[in-house]
């Protein structure tokens, strides 16, 4: 239990480390929106620390180790790319933050950033149960939860894709991007980044105390549904299409990517 709690803080440590970077750099800049690109990374490195720290089986370490990097520099190179390309435009939602906070705004960011390492943290559960898993072999449950896992990056991929060839598409300025997956789901990226925390989620089952890996999936699904995903992301489309995307609505499922409605 000891290594167990010693790792936990090792990697919270440093992960606060790196969002204070960030926050100076951050400060700089006046763009908090690169909060974001860290928080992806910030898993690479609990990954890297929990191969070489933790005492589970060693083949699982392997496959969770390669299951976090994959994910994380995938997300983080992604948003590397999104957020690094208008670096000098703070995106709305921070600007909100801004307007809100007012003068003790760099006080509250520099909490905020720090609330973004404690939620790597948080969300790295599973990751945490799954490395200190020291029994041998893979079970049958652990299998699935990879394969849920391999599906679910590679639909989350092919939805950013579609909507990344959409929007380079000029023709398609100010249009709805209702093509491939995106026909049948107003948030396939969403769905299926859900989906990813459930394979973490089924490969953490096999520990001991597994179950309390249904923390991350949970949260990140909330997270989605509630507070930053959808709700933030539908508001602004309907700003910024109208009618087009209150069309989009009504035919389109919010969030599994299975059908169309009539």
């Amino acid at each position: 239990m000891s290594t167990l709690i010693s790792t936990i803080l090792i990697c919270l440590a440093v992960c606060c480390v790196v969002m204070l970077i960030i926050y100076a750099w951050a400060y700089k800049i006046k763009n908090a929106g690169v909060v974001d690109i860290f928080w992806a990374f910030n898993f690479s490195i609990i990954a890297i620390l929990l191969y070489f720290l933790a005492d589970g089986f060693p083949q699982r370490k392997i496959i969770l180790s390669s299951m976090i990097l994959i994910w994380s520099l995938r997300l983080g190179i992604y948003l590397l790319f999104r957020v690094g390309s208008h670096l000098e435009i703070e995106e709305g939602r921070y600007k909100k933050m801004r307007e809100e906070w007012g003068n003790s705004v760099n006080s509250k960011l520099f909490f905020f950033f720090q609330a973004q390492a404690l939620s790597n943290i948080y969300l790295a559960i599973p990751f945490f149960l799954i490395a200190f898993n020291k029994k041998d072999g893979l079970s049958v449950l652990e299998y699935v939860g990879v394969a849920v896992w391999a599906v679910s990056i590679c639909g989350e991929a092919l939805a950013d894709a579609q909507l990344k060839a959409f929007k380079k598409n000029a023709d398609n300025k100010g249009k709805v991007c209702d093509v491939g997956l995106w026909n049948y789901s107003r948030h396939p990226n969403y769905f299926f980044e859900s989906m990813i925390w459930a394979g973490y989620f089924l490969v953490a089952l096999n520990a001991d105390y597994g179950w309390i890996g249904i923390l991350s999936p949970l949260t990140i699904t909330l997270l989605l549904f509630r507070v930053t995903g959808i709700p933030l992301t539908e508001q602004q489309s309907i700003r910024s299409k109208g009618d087009l995307y209150r069309e989009y609505q009504r035919t389109t499922s919010m969030f599994v990517p299975w059908f169309k409605k009539k």
